[in-house]
């Protein structure tokens, strides 16, 4: 009930902003898309909270029958639960009961996986921010994911038994699996044969807490993109937003007919495309694997790590996400050209932070370049081109904020030249434009053997081969502004 009753009033708040940003005015296209949002997730907030209040009630209920029992001193037992004058009292919330996880009801389902959380031999390799991050997960219930779906694959993949078998299958060439740890791995391929949007045959699906699609945060990462970025988790093959250009309103005579101010609705989609991991070892490494929780996790999490760094810059958006600043290159009306081609000055930030629409720049916007580009920015005051602008002296690691906005750092970007050649210099705006879509589950599979180049013949390696699939791309090209050299 605390978490539903912070979401509500997160909701409330973003909403009272977005009425008292729009003050007299009727709310823009992008205002009136994040308004219909929040109405949604309102309205399944509310839903959410009626079924904990009427959970809430029948646990007093039960508790209240149990205390009255206790008090009078006679206990009956009966399908090892507790029957009191017919009220049946109940009993911990146990994730490895035995029951079938494929059968369990969505509720069901997600109060096993989040006391599952609670066993800290599951869960003693992930940070706090990273549990947080899948309890939200297991608790989220959209047209575009389910927790559910997540909750049963965690209690089906972090299981004693699949851990051990998805631990052999991996490392060996040819496993010998326990009858316990076949019947996991049968329980797992006939989950994902009956899931959504289910990833082709072939791998083992990682264990959630060791999923990176699932567990992935980006504090402390040099992808700051997908720090500052809206992720959203999903279960099915593509993110579905909501957008309008808003109602028009108009003035008319009295007792004239009003005019068909209806919006027009669109639907930006974000698909998901396959990001894929080879990860070769060697025979002697994989006969002794300390620390499988952990190691697995830094191994699966830091390539997929780099691979959203770049591509969430400048991936194409074919087969591969569309980087925030690939789309905003190619959308003229976000694009500010430096003043002089070939040079570089202060004049030209104060162009670009002009340029940005004033009811971004009350948001929370950050800016964000290549190193390069940064240091010129930190030059300006040295009594160059940027005359007695002040930006920070070299006692600083980086320049921490301009106009009082973030500024981060990000290597996939082009850097400042000195030439007329075209370069992408600097990307101003509000981030949570920009949307990544994970989708939940991560597989892998080994490559028994690595063959030389030479005469193609084994070199004692084994390989891993894992694949998750993910997507990206601006939602909202009018909440950023990217300075370019031409």
């Amino acid at each position: 009930m605390d978490e539903i009753l912070r979401r509500l009033g997160e909701i409330e708040t973003e909403m009272r902003e977005l009425h008292e940003a729009a003050g007299d005015e009727a709310l823009t296209a992008e205002q009136q898309a994040r308004w219909t949002e929040l109405e949604e997730q309102r309205t399944e907030q509310l839903r959410l909270q009626e079924e904990e209040r009427a959970r809430q009630a029948d646990l007093d209920r039960r508790r209240s029958a149990v205390a009255g029992f206790a008090a009078r001193g006679t206990t009956e037992a009966g399908d090892g639960n507790l029957d009191v004058r017919g009220v049946q009292v109940m009993q911990c919330v146990d994730p490895w009961d035995g029951a079938d996880v494929r059968a369990l009801p969505d509720l069901k389902a997600r109060d096993k996986a989040l006391k599952a959380l609670e066993d800290p031999s599951l869960t003693e390799h992930a940070d706090d921010e990273q549990l947080a991050r899948a309890i939200k997960v297991l608790r989220t219930r959209t047209r575009d994911c389910n927790g559910a779906h997540v909750a049963r694959r965690l209690l089906i993949t972090e299981t004693e038994h699949y851990r051990n078998a998805f631990m052999k299958l991996i490392t060996r060439a040819h496993p010998v699996l326990t009858p316990e740890e076949q019947h996991a791995v049968e329980v797992y391929e006939e989950y994902r044969a009956m899931s959504i949007g289910s990833d082709p045959g072939g791998g083992f699906g990682v264990p959630v807490l060791i999923d990176p699609t699932i567990m992935l945060v980006a504090q402390g990462s040099p992808n700051d993109i997908l720090n500052l970025a809206r992720v959203e988790t999903i279960t099915n093959d593509e993110w579905k937003g909501v957008s309008s250009a808003g109602v028009s309103w108009s003035f008319d005579p009295e007792s004239a007919e009003v005019s068909d101010d209806s919006p027009t609705l669109a639907q930006p989609t974000v698909p998901a495309h396959k990001a894929q991991g080879y990860i070769p070892y060697t025979i002697e490494v994989g006969m002794d694997y300390p620390g499988f929780a952990s190691e697995m996790s830094v191994l699966l999490d830091e390539g997929y790590r780099e691979l959203l760094a770049q591509k969430l810059t400048t991936g194409s958006g074919t087969n591969e996400p569309t980087g925030v600043v690939t789309k905003l290159d190619a959308t003229p009306a976000s694009e500010v050209t430096v003043t002089t081609d070939g040079v570089f000055g202060a004049v030209d930030i104060y162009k670009l932070w002009d340029a940005l629409p004033i009811k971004y720049r009350n948001r929370m916007p950050s800016w964000m370049s290549s190193t390069d580009v940064m240091n010129e920015v930190r030059q300006f005051g040295s009594g160059g081109s940027g005359g007695s602008n002040f930006s920070v002296n070299l006692t600083q690691e980086s320049i921490p904020k301009l106009f009082g906005k973030n500024y981060y750092e990000n290597d996939f970007m082009d850097d400042f030249t000195s030439t007329t050649g075209a370069a992408n210099l600097v990307v101003l705006g509000d981030f949570k434009n920009y949307l990544i879509a994970q989708r939940a589950g991560m597989s892998v599979e080994l490559v028994p053997h690595v063959f030389g180049n030479t005469n193609n013949r084994p070199i004692g390696q084994r390989a891993w081969y894992a694949w998750a699939r993910v997507g990206a791309d601006v939602i909202n090209t009018a909440g950023f502004r990217l300075l370019q050299n031409q």
